[in-house]
Order: C-alpha cells, then sequence, then structure tokens
C-alpha cells in the first residue's frame, strides 16, 4: 500500500511540492483539490507533478463503494479502501445541517457487546488522512466545497474506538478544522469514547475543544462490565474525574450516551443512579434506543419505555434528551454495513 497524501497538513504538502521542483502555487492546487474530495489524477496540476506524486502515493485512499438510503433521509456509505478493506460511515440530515459520522479504525477491539463494530476485532488503525478522506468524498457526493461545505457537523462514532487510535485521530481533527481546508470548528466535532481515561486527559490538552461523548450505559461499574469489557480496567470515578479535567481544559460540557437496553439499564433504579451520578455536572445524557445487532442478544426498549425514562432523568433534574432513531431499515449503528457485507462477501 502507497502512502495517503491526505495524512499531510498545508505546510507539509507545500514542502512535498517545493522538493519535488515545482512552485508553491501547485500546492495550492493541489491541496484545494484533496480537499474538493479528488483522485490526484484528477486534480488540475501538470502531468509531470502527477506521475511524480502518484508513484509513491495512493490515488483515492477512499472511494464509496456502496450508498444506502433510508426512508428517513439517513445515508450508509461502504467505503473501500485501498488495501482492500472496507469502512463504513453515515450522513444524517437535520434542520441545522449535516452531520457526518466517521469510522476512525477498521474493526475494533474494545468488546461492547451493542456494537456490531467489534465483531471480528480489530484489523488496522486508519491514518488520518483515511479518516479525512471520508469527509472529503462525502462532502463531494452532495456537491460541497471547502467554501460552502454539504457536510456541517462531525461525529467520531464510526466502526473503531477513536482513542484507540489517538495520534492520527487528533492529527485529523487539526487537519480538518484548519484554515483554508474544510475550516469545521472543533465545536461542531463530537467525539465518542468507551472511556480510555488516560487518552481524555491527553485530549484535553491538544487545544482542540471537540465534543467529549462518553459510552456510559450502565449506573455502577459491575454493571457496565457486562457489556463493556473496559470496565474491567477503567471505573466510572475514574472517567468522571477525567471529565471533570476536560470541562476545565476546555469549558466545554461533556454528554454521555446512554443506550437504553431492555431488561438491562432502563428501570427506575438505573435512573435514580444516574440521577446520583450526574446532578450538578456540567453534562448532559443523550438517551438512544438500541439499534439491534442480530449477532448480539440485546433488545431494544420499546418507545413508551424509553420516554418514561427520559421523564424520570429531567424530573430528577438532569439534562437530557432521547435520540430520533434514524437510519434503522439501512442497519445504521455502526459496524452493521461492515459486518452484513463481509458475511456476503464469505
Amino acid at each position: 500500500m502507497k502512502k495517503i497524501l491526505q495524512d499531510l497538513n498545508y505546510a507539509e504538502i507545500t514542502e512535498l511540492v517545493l522538493s519535488l521542483g515545482e512552485k508553491k502555487f501547485r500546492a495550492d492546487q493541489l491541496y484545494s483539490g484533496l480537499m474538493l474530495g479528488k483522485k490526484i489524477s484528477d486534480i488540475n496540476i501538470s502531468k509531470p507533478l502527477k506521475d511524480k506524486l502518484l508513484e509513491e502515493y495512493e490515488n483515492e485512499p477512499v472511494r464509496i463503494a456502496d450508498v444506502f438510503k433510508s426512508a428517513d433521509g439517513t445515508e450508509k456509505y461502504l467505503f473501500a479502501l485501498a488495501d482492500g478493506n472496507v469502512i463504513e460511515g453515515v450522513l444524517m440530515k437535520y434542520k441545522y445541517g449535516n452531520t457526518q459520522c466517521v469510522s476512525t479504525q477498521v474493526g475494533c477491539r474494545m468488546g461492547c457487546k451493542f456494537c456490531a463494530s467489534t465483531l471480528n476485532g480489530l484489523v488496522r488503525n486508519l491514518s488520518s488522512g483515511e479518516i479525512l478522506a471520508q469527509v472529503t468524498v462525502v462532502n463531494a457526493l452532495h456537491g460541497g466545497a471547502a467554501a460552502k461545505r454539504a457536510v456541517t457537523n462531525l461525529v467520531l462514532m464510526g466502526s473503531g474506538e477513536p482513542l484507540d487510535n489517538y495520534e492520527n485521530v487528533v492529527s485529523f481533527l487539526k487537519n480538518v478544522s484548519a484554515a483554508g481546508g474544510l475550516n469545521i470548528s472543533p465545536r461542531n466535532i463530537s467525539l465518542s469514547t468507551c472511556g480510555l481515561v488516560p487518552k481524555i486527559y491527553d485530549l484535553a490538552n491538544e487545544n482542540l475543544p471537540v465534543n467529549l461523548t462518553i459510552s456510559l450505559h450502565q449506573t455502577t461499574d459491575e454493571g457496565r462490565a457486562r457489556t463493556m469489557p473496559v470496565a474491567k480496567k477503567y471505573t466510572i470515578a475514574e472517567i468522571l474525574k477525567a471529565c471533570e479535567f476536560y470541562f476545565e481544559k476546555t469549558g466545554r460540557r461533556y454528554i454521555f450516551e446512554y443506550s437504553l437496553i431492555a431488561g438491562e439499564n432502563c428501570g427506575k433504579e438505573h435512573a435514580d443512579g444516574l440521577i446520583k451520578l450526574l446532578k450538578g455536572r456540567p453534562c448532559h445524557v443523550n438517551l438512544i434506543r438500541l439499534n439491534e445487532v442480530k449477532e448480539r442478544n440485546l433488545k431494544s426498549t420499546g418507545e413508551k419505555e424509553a420516554y418514561r425514562f427520559l421523564g424520570l432523568l429531567e424530573k430528577g433534574g438532569l439534562s437530557a434528551t432521547l435520540r430520533r432513531q434514524i437510519g434503522s431499515d439501512i442497519g445504521g449503528a455502526c459496524g452493521q454495513l461492515r459486518a452484513s457485507y463481509l458475511d456476503s462477501d464469505k
């Protein structure tokens, strides 16, 4: 596999172009083309420069292999990588703009039982450029340019644990928010983690005030460990302490994702536990009706039960919402599309 040109920032692309004996304006043309989601071969640069670049760099590191459209307007993408691996992403359409969910790894090693991404374990990390190219190709698909993007918000909630691919993810965050590029503000980017505590502290010190989202899904360490192996390493108390530090450093309130699993975590005692844990903290609870994974035996709650649980949290003084269930008819949960593709490929 060749190198990924999208791994480089503008300064590094300029340095590369100058080292190849080209004028600086060629770097501007090259960088602009990449941000428009173009292949190297389709960018308006000289043929000699294209040929030199294509000797070392992938022409198309991320390609949209298939698109699945939901009745609610959500789009799911199967992305083909240059080495033959596949990942996936989702574009969710809201009144305020379009939010793209991107993947950060091929597979995942965290082992959460409600998630399809981890069914076949971790294959490899994505480079920062492979994460970025997911955004540029979808932005291009919908007619977006750098000056007027079709993709306005990002969530790092696709396949993989972002903080398990820390260096590449931080590089991506810097590149995707860079002026002159896609320039998506960190405040319009959410990063979801299952709770890798040391990396939360590291992220807080990066001066990248993204919205930190924690996959909580339970109110006790024992309960959490039943569906999330990471709970055996980092306690809820340790996660809350790291979140406090993140808030102190960034001024950004943090969000807890809580997937409602029938018979597991949505009784009154669980609502009381959440209130006891979180009341008075600068946080928000995002309740999610589980997108069921056929390989798992976990079941979602009904709509009535979900709203009852929400009401208990609100009555207890927590800021909470129930996420609108979208994309369920196209396997909207992370990992479901890739898993079905791998099954069919076998």
